[in-house]
């Protein structure tokens, strides 16, 4: 992705400025200075196209049995999917 930034703004003397850059992407932003780590997540516009497609995303995991299952591996059928948090 081609997104023109002002340089003077994105680079500062302790490097790349990621809330600038996380602006101009117009992407969410996560820091963790003390751990030194950054997270960029997907745009308004991705999360909306999503949403509005009705599809969940394909994922995987294992049931009882230690299989992979995937969600796609469904795709056509009704599934139901139960989750539990403890929290």
């Amino acid at each position: 992705m081609c997104v023109p930034v002002d340089q003077s703004k994105l680079l500062t003397d302790d490097g790349l400025d990621l809330r600038t850059l996380a602006e101009a992407l117009q992407r969410p932003l996560t820091l963790d200075p003390e751990h030194r780590v950054a997270a960029l997540g997907a745009s308004h516009h991705d999360r909306a196209a999503a949403l509005a497609s009705l599809e969940a995303p394909d994922f995987s995991l294992p049931d009882l049995s230690g299989q992979l299952p995937s969600l796609g591996e469904q795709r056509g059928k009704k599934v139901l999917l139960v989750a539990y948090a403890s929290w």
